[in-house]
């Protein structure tokens, strides 16, 4: 792949365009057709697509989100960056993914959001989670970090939710050259806070 990619360098090179320029455009496009969204946006790293993700929510101090122990700490520390309180679901022991039968004995008036994480190639049942969510109003944030093309029911990870969340971190399924993070939703509203977000 070294010459396409010394070929994408040169062109950022010739244009300028370091930051959020016409190749990440393109990635973008790309990615949210590949996800099965209408819109992406692309951030510093998969660590900040959660937090951003989150802020688009509004999560607040003193909000609870729902979410995994099973997990890289980025999924919590997102929560705890915002002064929220994560509250966490066991897993499924036959896949490692969030135990969604045990997610609505968990929902208080604080439950702001619910974070599942997709790991080894399955998605959370998004399902049942969704059913769960949708009775109770509370959006869900995918992170997708380790999933980019995984499926559940011919649906691709960050099409299932509010917002889903990738990271292109080197050791990733699609890594990088460096850290690089997106965020997919079928939201114009979310899609537009977060471009507002990303940029300061």
């Amino acid at each position: 792949l070294r010459p396409e990619i010394e070929a994408a360098i040169g062109r950022v090179l010739d244009t300028n365009g370091f930051i959020l320029g016409d190749e990440v455009k393109a990635l973008e496009n790309e990615i949210a057709e590949y996800s099965q969204t209408k819109f992406a946006v692309g951030c510093a790293s998969g660590s900040d697509a959660l937090l951003l993700a989150l802020m688009a929510l509004d999560v607040k101090e003193g909000d609870e989100v729902i979410t995994t122990p099973y997990s890289f700490f980025a999924t919590v520390s997102a929560v705890t960056r915002l002064g929220a309180n994560p509250v966490f679901v066991d897993i499924d022991p036959k896949t490692y993914n969030l135990d969604v039968s045990q997610v609505e004995a968990k929902i208080t008036d604080k439950t702001k959001a619910v974070q599942p994480v997709h790991l080894y190639g399955q998605c959370a049942d998004m399902d049942e989670l969704r059913e769960v969510c949708v009775k109770y109003g509370i959006p869900i944030v995918e992170d997708a970090a380790q999933a980019i093309g995984s499926e559940d029911a011919g649906r691709r990870a960050g099409s299932m939710s509010e917002i889903g969340c990738f990271s292109f971190y080197p050791s990733k399924n699609l890594g990088g050259m460096g850290d690089g993070g997106m965020m997919t939703t079928n939201d114009e509203e979310l899609f537009n806070k977060l471009l507002a977000l990303r940029n300061h």
